[in-house]
């Protein structure tokens, strides 16, 4: 049994605590990351409203503290003229080897979908399709089948039967994209400065994230990638009524942030940035869907998104037909 430092109790606790006591320890896990680490430190900064707010944050004890972005040509083109508007920020960019000019070039997600395939349903499903196909008879292949040995030992959290016509699918899946887009550029960036990441994720967006949060706590100084996640136990509208609170700066394809009759903090822009094309989770969301606002709000992007690959496009309509979600 994995020993845990944390229970999911204590993330409960921690999670109602006011905001002003959540910024209090969220300065301290940065200061005790930044003296660690002798100030070899950095924010990862994706222009989005959970990094905002942690640069605001870490930039109050450290007003130098280095940010890094990496362009992955995926973002919303607000994120990015958000992001040029800080000081100290590090662009970063995709790269692959050209074996033939023996040189590093832009990696691109459509050279992505040519290499890897389509990022779709969720890095779990996604990853599970990519590997059965290339290993029929290994354990991920068995996730879907749900009489198979391996989900019925470790039960229907590991069954992804339902996604079965997908792995029959002619249609090219595979989760890399994010790897090869986002954590590579960052990993390498990492290696050649001797430098450790400061990352904005909460651990209640994802059971992975949450995990994570109560194997390490914020601060996981002894993990294979030494990382700092110190507004993990930050709340949405945490985020959305310190931008409010403090009056910070933030990119405008969120709309302008404001409160419901019962005090919730919304957005009526986005609510979620991150990469354009990602269909990741497309398939849970109430419509009007990212695909059905993009279309609203950047036509050109739409167009290219759901243009045929053949025509010059990325071909997304053909898998969100396939899986049944409108655009």
């Amino acid at each position: 049994m994995e020993e845990l430092k944390y229970t999911s109790e204590d993330l409960k606790i921690m999670q109602s605590w006011s905001l002003q006591r959540k910024i209090q320890v969220t300065q301290t896990r940065i200061i005790e990351w930044y003296q660690h680490w002798e100030g070899k430190v950095y924010v990862s900064f994706s222009g989005g409203k959970d990094s905002t707010v942690l640069l605001d944050l870490a930039r109050r004890i450290y007003p130098d503290v280095e940010a890094v972005f990496v362009d992955t040509g995926l973002e919303y083109p607000e994120i990015r003229e958000f992001v040029k508007t800080k000081e100290n920020v590090v662009w970063l960019y995709p790269q692959k080897y050209n074996r033939k000019t023996k040189q590093y070039e832009r990696y691109t997600f459509k050279q992505v979908l040519d290499d890897y395939g389509y990022p779709v349903i969720s890095k779990e499903v996604s990853d599970a399709i990519y590997c059965a196909r290339s290993k029929p008879d290994g354990h991920r292949a068995k996730k879907f089948d749900s009489n198979s040995d391996y989900c019925k030992k470790y039960g229907s959290r590991y069954d992804l039967s339902k996604w079965k016509f997908l792995l029959e699918s002619d249609i090219p899946i595979s989760h890399m994209c994010c790897n090869v887009m986002k954590k590579n550029p960052v990993k390498n960036y990492e290696k050649e400065n001797n430098i450790y990441p400061i990352i904005g994720t909460m651990a209640c967006e994802a059971q992975h994230r949450k995990r994570e949060w109560l194997k390490t706590g914020c601060n996981g100084f002894n993990k294979k990638r030494p990382t700092s996640q110190p507004i993990s136990f930050w709340t949405e509208q945490d985020i959305l009524q310190y931008i409010k609170e403090f009056n910070i700066p933030y990119a405008s394809v969120y709309g302008e942030i404001l409160q419901d009759e019962k005090g919730k903090y919304y957005t009526t822009g986005c609510d979620r940035t991150g990469c354009m094309f990602c269909m990741f989770g497309v398939h849970l969301e109430k419509e009007p869907n990212r695909f059905q606002r993009m279309k609203i709000t950047h036509p050109k992007i739409y167009e290219y998104c759901m243009k045929p690959i053949e025509e010059g496009g990325l071909g997304l309509s053909k898998v969100l037909d396939y899986i049944g979600v409108k655009y």
